[in-house]
């Protein structure tokens, strides 16, 4: 079995080529089998619940794709990643298990590109000014990936630890965008794109807040009790998803708000398989408000470590 590093899956899967796979996995869903994934709450003593999640994809040809992650809060405390994981590969002829992939580089990739790929069709093509919500792994590559398919040049980022905004602040600064850290507040009302990656169940984003034309990237709430939005926020947007079957399981963005009465889940325009299709038209006016919500999903992780196990030696 080949060990495939975090190195190698960041030089298999360049932006522009990882989001046109994904769009193309999207647009054509039946490719592709991914049932919704199993959650397991792990529960460990003096540390906050841990989430284990178990993901599998396989095609036609019998290529499975699998992948099992560690959602570990109490991380944060240790200065690890909260996500852990391992992504696994077999052969499509035999079966047998041909690779073993760094699953929270896989991870990374692949969903800092989904929300590019929902940028693509929903923020302003003139979105210069992303306020980055979190300074988690995420951070840095949805920076990146947003950035690869509109003229970012400007990052704002927030954080609870000012250092660590700063940090990622100065990472940004390094790649050549004018980059500094900013309030929730003020870096929401001066965006064109708005990326949340956290493990917040409380509200960060404030509808009030939100210029016309913003679009929201919704990416760490990924239970039904986790939110990154108030429900002013959700209401005030032309809400877009990953999958409508892990949204109306998942999003606790929306599943929140629908519960305060202030959206309702069948308001939902399309998903992405829908967007990438052309079967719905994306943003429609330069004034709207749009939100992509991403809870995940392992069509994303097959297209990914399809690539890779491709690529790697």
């Amino acid at each position: 079995m080949r060990i495939v590093t975090a190195e190698a899956v960041a030089a298999a899967t360049p932006w522009p080529a990882l989001i046109d796979a994904l769009a193309a996995a999207f647009a054509d869903p039946a490719s592709v089998t991914a049932p919704p994934r199993a959650h397991h709450t792990v529960q460990a003593q003096g540390d906050p619940d841990r989430t284990l999640l178990i993901m599998p994809a396989w095609d036609a040809r019998g290529a499975t794709v699998v992948k099992l992650v560690s959602v570990v809060p109490g991380n944060g405390a240790r200065g690890l990643p909260a996500i852990q994981g391992q992504v696994l590969v077999s052969d499509a002829e035999t079966g047998a298990w041909t690779a073993l992939i760094d699953g929270g580089a896989l991870t990374e990739r692949r969903t800092a590109a989904a929300s590019a790929l929902a940028a693509r069709h929903l923020a302003r093509a003139d979105a210069r000014t992303l306020f980055m919500v979190g300074t988690g792994r995420l951070s840095r590559a949805l920076i990146a990936a947003h950035a690869s398919v509109r003229p970012i040049a400007r990052v704002l980022v927030w954080g609870r630890s000012p250092d660590k905004a700063e940090a990622v602040a100065a990472w940004a600064r390094a790649q050549g965008f004018d980059a500094a850290t900013a309030t929730l507040e003020d870096g929401a009302r001066a965006a064109d794109v708005v990326s949340c990656a956290t493990l917040s169940t409380a509200p960060l984003i404030r509808g009030a807040w939100l210029r016309p034309g913003v679009h929201l990237d919704l990416v760490g709430a990924f239970r039904p009790a986790m939110r990154e939005t108030d429900a002013e926020a959700v209401a005030r947007a032309a809400v877009f998803v990953d999958t409508c079957a892990g949204a109306r399981g998942e999003a606790g963005d929306l599943l929140l708000a629908e519960a305060e009465g202030a959206f309702t889940l069948d308001a939902i325009r399309a998903d992405l398989s829908a967007l990438c299709a052309r079967a719905h038209p994306g943003r429609e006016s330069a004034a709207e408000i749009t939100l992509f919500k991403s809870v995940g999903a392992s069509l994303e992780d097959f297209v990914a470590a399809t690539m890779v196990a491709r690529a790697a030696p």
